[in-house]
């Protein structure tokens, strides 16, 4: 069985959410045979050298759900694209890059956060790409911790005002990026987060000139009170909600 969970948005004043995290990678998380985090796994990340114990903490726990045999993968989200090597490290943890397409039961599945898919939203994209950008990063990982935590903060701010002013259709994920990406990478099933949508949906895809139909699914994303998983076996694909 494999895990995938994404957009759990974790910080250090939500000590709830994190404690929900904690449990799941003691009771559920060893149960599989990896785990992939699709991005948002932190609230705001603004460099491995910024970790406080809290991050220490969360990457420990990491490690030894790693150490018991659950391999686990990590992908960038839009909050926290600024992880990188040294927290993947410590946190026993394979980073991913996004899009990423896996096969572990013979059939690929499209990996990705879905922030990408979210093509409407021009002005979303548009600061994705400057901040994405390797120049850019390197220049902000050069400045010191302080200044990052306040271009976060204000970011973070923006992000949620201008968020609240859009229509729900731009912020979502676009029908025709959704099939591009699919069609691109040939698959037949992509998995993703950072709508907070959750949901299965079905596409018509052409393959070989056949029409197929493929499947989306949107993990949601958690609250103090609850959680979003979606299991994959050979058999099967479940979405799944679960109390923290």
């Amino acid at each position: 069985m494999l895990l995938f969970i994404s957009d759990l948005h974790l910080q250090e004043d939500r000590p709830q959410l994190t404690q929900g995290f904690l449990n799941f990678l003691e009771q559920q998380a060893p149960k599989a045979e990896a785990l992939y985090i699709l991005g948002d796994f932190f609230d705001v990340w603004i460099g491995d050298d910024a970790m406080t114990p809290f991050h220490h903490s969360i990457a420990s726990a990491l490690h030894q759900c790693a150490e018991q045999g659950t391999k686990i993968y990590l992908m960038h989200g839009n909050r926290d694209f600024a992880l990188g090597e040294d927290f993947c490290k410590l946190a026993g943890c394979t980073l991913l890059p996004d899009p990423c397409v896996i096969a572990p039961f013979g059939e690929p599945l499209l990996l990705m956060h879905g922030d990408l898919l979210c093509t409407d939203d021009i002005a979303y994209q548009r600061m994705r790409r400057v901040f994405r950008n390797p120049l850019v990063n390197f220049i902000l990982r050069n400045t010191p911790v302080s200044f990052r935590r306040k271009i976060a903060s204000k970011t973070r701010q923006t992000s949620q005002k201008q968020t609240r002013m859009k229509a729900d259709k731009i912020i979502d994920a676009n029908p025709q990026a959704i099939i591009d990406y699919m069609q691109e990478h040939q698959v037949k099933t992509l998995i993703h987060g950072h709508t907070h949508r959750p949901a299965r949906h079905h596409h018509s895809l052409k393959r070989e000139g056949q029409i197929i139909e493929g499947q989306r699914y949107v993990l949601g994303d958690w609250s103090d009170q609850e959680g979003w998983k979606i299991q994959v076996t050979p058999e099967d694909i479940e979405l799944l909600a679960f109390t923290l």
